[in-house]
């Protein structure tokens, strides 16, 4: 009896000592980011009865049987699922507003209305040559402010494909390092603590994963993941040690795709990758919208002068030249080359008739309203992204701090813990010394 008290009472404190350590280590990686709170697990050790032994069964105390992480897998595919949205928004955001700022600093709406003021005052008097040099230097302000608008378009778009490379170089980084990871977890031994600094690694590596797109798991027994990417409908992207390679291609319009090496086509719904993929379709859009404008304005200008004459009585020559936003350029040397007169008018008339078929004309495009519609539409998109991104930043700060008030390490009751623990230890060594005792009083019987 004395030696079943001693080997019960020494695993007990055994599994005391353990569950101590395990408190401290909670405690010690309380700020540790990516730290899930471990508890130790415990089972009754019983054995079948035998010689000598009383009954069906003989307690024999307590085994570890290992580590548990807190750690709850729909808590974590949340928090993963909506870092990843709230991440796509935040990208998206950040393009629209560096769109809305590249088209409203360049001033382009400004000149424009600042060259139809110009053409308004020359209607007062056809032949002042300061008039004209207005016109034409607002005209040339304007030019410039087109392209300054569609460099400033193409410099997002730059900035946006870079770091969409740079995210795929990590997207293969981490897979790779996942494949890694997988390798030691099917050789760690299962409720060891190497396993769970393995799961706590491999956990981390796929919320990183998670920031740049969206990702579907699937956990095996032995804790090895394997990863689709694009979803659960997507390609794999890592099974096993084998982790496959992103590419990104860069279309003729300057948009982006993604695929597998040799898993095919991706496509994103989520993480910054599928934001930087959309804020370069609304650069592309608002390129497109621009040029149009451009367009319109060369060939509603270059139009009304060739129904006129010059100053000096010839025939009106274009007044801008080139195409598109990042094309367009002043074409006219003279502010005399200005066609206020209509055709078939003397060298030096006031008659501004032209010019009236001029502004009208520019009225009648609507290039003004083409203009301020593209800024309207780009500013009501980067307002409706800043709605949904702070929405999604909600909704993916409540998702971490449920998953933290489970997972994390709670200070209040990992001292209770460490109170619970050392009683036990005390009482587990009181019993040894207790079946010490026992053991020697029945020795000293004669």
């Amino acid at each position: 009896m004395a030696s079943d008290m001693l080997q019960i009472a020494a695993s007990g404190v055994r599994a005391a000592r353990a569950a101590l350590n395990v408190t401290s280590q909670n405690i010690s990686n309380a700020s540790t980011d990516g730290y899930i709170r471990r508890t130790i697990r415990l089972s009754e050790v019983a054995l079948g009865g035998g010689f000598g032994r009383i009954g069906e069964f003989s307690m024999s105390g307590v085994r570890i049987d290992g580590l548990t992480r807190n750690a709850d897998a729909f808590r974590q595919s949340e928090v993963r699922r909506t870092g990843s949205d709230a991440t796509r928004a935040g990208i998206e955001l950040a393009a629209y507003e560096n769109i809305e700022a590249a088209l409203e600093q360049s001033q382009a709406f400004p000149s424009l209305t600042a060259f139809e003021n110009a053409l308004q005052q020359l209607a007062t008097d056809p032949v002042d040559p300061s008039l004209r040099t207005a016109v034409l230097e607002q005209g040339r302000t304007l030019s410039r402010t087109f392209g300054i608008a569609s460099n400033g378009l193409d410099t997002v778009g730059e900035g946006l494909r870079f770091d969409a490379a740079a995210g795929v170089g990590q997207v293969n980084l981490l897979a790779g390092q996942l494949g890694q990871i997988n390798v030691q977890l099917v050789r760690a031994q299962p409720g060891s603590a190497d396993q769970a600094a393995l799961m706590d690694r491999r956990d981390g590596v796929l919320k990183s994963l998670s920031g740049f797109a969206d990702i579907d798991t699937d956990f095996a027994a032995d804790q090895t993941v394997t990863v689709r990417i694009g979803g659960s409908t997507g390609p794999q992207l890592v099974s096993g040690v084998a982790a496959d390679t992103l590419a990104m291609t860069t279309a003729g319009d300057g948009t982006v795709s993604f695929a597998l090496a040799a898993g095919g086509a991706v496509t994103l719904a989520a993480g910054s990758l599928a934001g930087a993929a959309q804020g370069l379709v609304m650069v592309r859009d608002s390129k497109a919208g621009l040029d149009a404008v451009a367009n319109n304005l060369i060939a509603t200008a270059n139009a009304a002068q060739g129904s006129g004459v010059a100053l000096d009585g010839t025939p009106g020559q274009p007044l801008f030249s080139g195409s598109g936003a990042a094309g367009i350029a002043l074409a006219l040397a003279s502010g005399a080359g200005i066609a206020t007169a209509p055709a078939g008018a003397p060298a030096g008339s006031r008659d501004p008739a032209n010019l009236s078929v001029f502004r009208n004309a520019m009225a009648g495009a609507d290039i003004s309203g083409q203009l301020s519609g593209l800024l309207f539409t780009v500013s009501n998109a980067a307002q409706g992204r800043r709605t949904t991104s702070d929405a999604l930043d909600t909704i993916a700060a409540a998702a971490k701090l449920a998953f933290d008030s489970q997972a994390g390490v709670n200070l209040d009751e990992e001292a209770v813990n460490l109170v619970r623990f050392q009683q036990a230890f005390q009482a587990s060594s009181k019993a040894i010394q207790i079946a010490s005792d026992l053991f020697d009083t029945l020795l000293a019987i004669r």
